[in-house]
């Protein structure tokens, strides 16, 4: 009896010692419960950007403080602290307000005498500690130099962890795409394979001219895969980086790194694949990629300027593969198009504290005006908007006429291959079907070959694009075109005085 009445005390004393225990444990201070909220806000940045992004722009933030709702982290460079303010403050918010409602703002800061981890005093201080506890060496050895330390050599891997892929643009979105029908075909491929749970088309290869939208529509894909699946492994990057990846992995001697790095990922984008043409190293390792991933069912797209069969400089064996997919033209903009783009943009700039209105007829004016693409359709809405906001004064159809009286000017010389082709139908009573059509009789082949000529003198179009425009037409037919009307200048007059008269006609 005395012997369980003993064990039943023992029981009552463990158990009220863990109570100390737990009275004892203090509750977690503000500090610590910020630095957790800060902990899983990375966690989801990370899964939702990737390793390399992430690693590029938030390793090196910090939590500082927080304060009625406005939590402050602190960042090493104004470079790092300008990007993360441009491309993903928004989206550092409504993660730190899924873990507390009441934060409203998130300030960026610099750190304050910032310096890289080993350099830091107390860093410093623990190796002077380690050296004044280390042995004294023998006199024999202290009056003879040290032995230099061996520096590991550096390898392709520890320095492309993080500089693998380009960074997104969080701009370039679906939501701010404008579709029209030059675009629509491009527009909806891309939307089906970001959305879509299987590969559907692959590769899907995108071309157009500069500016039309084909790195717009990459970034969003890229943006949308993301979000539907943050664990998929998303690869965006230029032609050009892609290059000096491999060069540096060249450099190296580490190409298994780099095989391994681009094999693995699950999306694999490359923009601009044109820049590798000639590059026959780089295009034998792409090659290589392109078919790894294809046969693992990874997804594979590439943008350029001109359609798979007319990259020139490319070897036959990856044009051909490019073209297995989907192939998407991007077509320049039309009026109707140009409009809602800039609508779209002057609606966004209004949302701005210092925001000025833009009147519907300088839209309107700016869309008819500006036609090369869309870049310079927006920084012309750019210029205007920042002018009235410097000056002080309302925008105005006259204003908007002065500001941009260069770029207006630079864009009266332009002419569409399109609105040649009409003026050369309607100067020679022929339809424009025919001008487009495989008809070789003699009143249809000379105007389509003056068409030609003309595009290659009054546009800034590349043979294959002036190719294209004629019914896909080969750029060697173009040349020929060319060539033959040269001629036919020189050895009759009144085909002379035709095409001096329709270029006249054009060019006013």
């Amino acid at each position: 009896m005395s012997e369980q009445t003993g064990k039943s005390e023992n029981k009552h004393e463990v158990a009220a010692s863990n109570d100390e225990t737990l009275a004892a444990k203090p509750a977690p201070s503000k500090a610590d419960i910020l630095n957790a909220q800060w902990h899983r806000v990375r966690s989801r940045l990370r899964a939702e950007l990737g390793e390399a992004t992430f690693n590029s722009w938030f390793k090196l933030l910090e939590v500082s403080g927080a304060q009625k709702g406005r939590v402050t982290l602190q960042v090493p460079t104004r470079f790092v602290r300008s990007w993360i303010e441009a491309h993903y403050l928004t989206r550092i918010r409504d993660h730190w307000q899924a873990e507390d409602k009441t934060v409203r703002r998130i300030d960026i800061e610099l750190q304050p005498e910032w310096t890289p981890s080993d350099k830091k005093p107390a860093v410093r201080e623990q190796k002077a500690v380690a050296a004044r506890k280390s042995p004294m060496a023998p006199p024999s050895q202290t009056t003879s130099p040290p032995a230099p330390a061996r520096v590991p050599q550096a390898t392709f891997e520890q320095g492309s962890r993080d500089e693998l892929g380009a960074p997104l643009d969080a701009r370039f979105t679906f939501d701010n795409f404008i579709v029209g029908k030059s675009n629509e075909l491009a527009h909806a491929a891309a939307r089906r394979l970001a959305e879509g749970k299987g590969v559907v088309f692959n590769p899907l290869f995108l071309y157009g001219g500069v500016g039309l939208g084909k790195t717009h529509l990459m970034h969003a894909i890229a943006w949308e895969i993301r979000r539907q699946d943050p664990s998929r492994t998303v690869l965006y990057l230029s032609a050009e980086k892609f290059m000096y990846q491999f060069i540096r992995a060249l450099r190296f001697k580490d190409t298994m790194a780099f095989k391994q790095q681009f094999r693995e990922v699950d999306v694999l984008m490359i923009d601009d694949i044109q820049f590798i043409a000639g590059k026959d190293s780089t295009q034998e390792e792409f090659f290589h990629t392109f078919n790894a991933l294809i046969d693992h069912n990874r997804q594979v797209i590439i943008s350029a300027d001109r359609s798979p069969t007319d990259l020139e400089g490319i070897e036959e064996r990856i044009r051909s593969r490019l073209g297995w997919g989907l192939v998407a033209d991007i077509h320049p903009t039309d009026y109707e198009l140009r409009l809602g783009i800039l609508q779209s943009k002057a609606e966004a700039l209004s949302t701005r504290a210092d925001a000025i209105a833009t009147p519907q007829p300088v839209l309107e004016f700016l869309a008819q005006r500006i036609v090369s693409n869309v870049r310079e359709l927006e920084g012309a809405l750019n210029r205007v908007v920042a002018y009235a906001s410097f000056v002080g004064r309302p925008i105005s159809l006259e204003m908007a006429q002065d500001v941009l009286r260069d770029l207006l000017r630079a864009s009266e010389r332009r002419v569409t291959i399109d609105e040649i082709q009409r003026r050369v139908a309607e100067y020679f009573n022929v339809k424009m079907g025919d001008m487009l059509s495989a008809r070789r009789a003699r009143s249809v082949a000379r105007p389509r070959q003056i068409a030609m000529y003309l595009s290659k003198q009054l546009t800034t179009r590349s043979l294959p694009e002036i190719g294209r425009k004629f019914g896909g037409r080969d750029h060697t037919t173009v040349i020929h075109a060319v060539r033959k009307i040269e001629q036919l200048r020189e050895e009759d007059a009144a085909l002379d005085e035709d095409v001096d008269l329709l270029r006249r006609m054009l060019e006013n």
